[in-house]
Parts: structure tokens; sequence; C-alpha cells
């Protein structure tokens, strides 16, 4: 017979801190960021409140655990599988195409991101360094090399294709369907958008 799996200190522990990590995703997709309050998160949780002290050191450094765990820059990671040596161009082209998907799915990111732009807070501009810094990174080893001084001018793209991405999925998910005359919610509209971001990167090098 298999045998059981035994709940102990450490699993507890762990399902815990999922729950209370769970607990934050759901406040924020319904109530917002003026709902991540301490007593409300334990109570939608279902644990005392002690246990967000305990487990996280405070409600900051719990909140901060599960930005970073939807963020999709802060989780990036490059495939082993992934070509480098065009310099980056299929590289760009997936993250940003991977962002634009993901961005539509995650509530609670876009929810993220909205507090970043509307509050000064310590743990989302935490956040919004620990995103430049593996931008830094990718810049700095794989598009920059291949740029040479015109590095900059990849940067600027890099950050209006990231910005677009951010901004139209956001708009259309809570304002609006169309976007410059493309309906943003049917696979067609999209699928526009994501042809129009390729080409934008095919265009930055191939005029170098």
């Amino acid at each position: 017979m298999p045998r059981k799996v035994v709940q102990g200190p450490i699993r507890d522990k762990e399902k815990t801190k999922q729950k209370l990590l769970n607990a934050v995703g759901k406040i924020l997709k319904t109530k917002g960021y003026s709902g991540l309050m301490v007593s409300k998160i334990a109570a939608v949780a279902g644990f005392d409140k002690k246990l967000i002290y305990e487990y996280f050191g405070s409600t900051d450094k719990l909140i901060d655990e599960y930005i970073k765990s939807q963020d999709y820059w802060s989780r990036f990671e490059l495939g082993e599988d992934v070509d480098l040596s065009d310099g980056g161009r299929e590289m760009s082209k997936l993250a940003i195409l991977d962002q634009f998907e993901n961005l539509k799915k995650n509530k609670e990111l876009q929810k993220i991101l909205v507090w970043e732009m509307s509050e000064s807070r310590p743990i989302l501009k935490k956040i919004f360094d620990q995103r430049e810094e593996i931008g830094e990174e990718l810049f700095k080893n794989i598009t920059d090399p291949h740029f040479g001084e015109e590095s900059d001018r990849f940067r600027a793209i890099a950050a209006i294709l990231v910005a677009g991405s951010y901004h139209l999925n956001m708009f259309t998910a809570h304002n609006a369907t169309n976007f410059c005359g493309i309906n943003m919610k049917s696979e067609e509209g999209r699928q526009q958008i994501k042809n129009a971001i390729e080409d934008i990167i095919d265009f930055a090098y191939n005029k170098k």
C-alpha cells in the first residue's frame, strides 16, 4: 500500500504560508490594495494574524513575497534552449509577447501595476528596482553587445513595448474594448498587436 503523507511542522508551515499568500491575492483582486490590512489578510486566510509576523516578519514582507510571485519580470528566466546568437532578437520577442499574454490573464498583477502607478511605497519601489535589475542584466549581457553604441536606442524601443503591453492590457480590461480601432478583447485584435511587437523588434535589429 502507498505510504500516507504525514503532516508535520514544516509541511504545515508551508501550507499556512501559501494560504496567507493566497489571501493577499484574493483581497487584491476583489478589494484592491486598500484592503490589504493585517487583520483582513488573516481573516481571509482563516488564521491568527500573529502567524503573519511569525512566518513573514511583517505584513509588508508578506505582500512583498506575493508581488514577487506574480510579477512577470521578477520570475523571468531564460530557457536553456533559447538561442542568443542573434543578439537577443528572438529572446526579446519571446519575453515581451509572453509578458503581453501573461498580463491579460493575471488580474492580480494588473492591480499591482495600478498600485505602483498611484502610490509611492517602499515595498513597491523594491519590486520596481528588482525588475530593473533583471532588465539590466538582459540588456548588458545580451542586447547591448549586439547594438554597441546604439544600445540605448534599443533600450528605448524595449521600454515603449513593455509599457505599451502594460497599458493596452489594463486599459482594455477596465475601460474599453477598442484601442485605436483595434478590438483588444478579440483574438484577432490581440494578434495584430503581437505582430506589431515582432515587426518593431525586427525593425530595430534590421536597422542596426
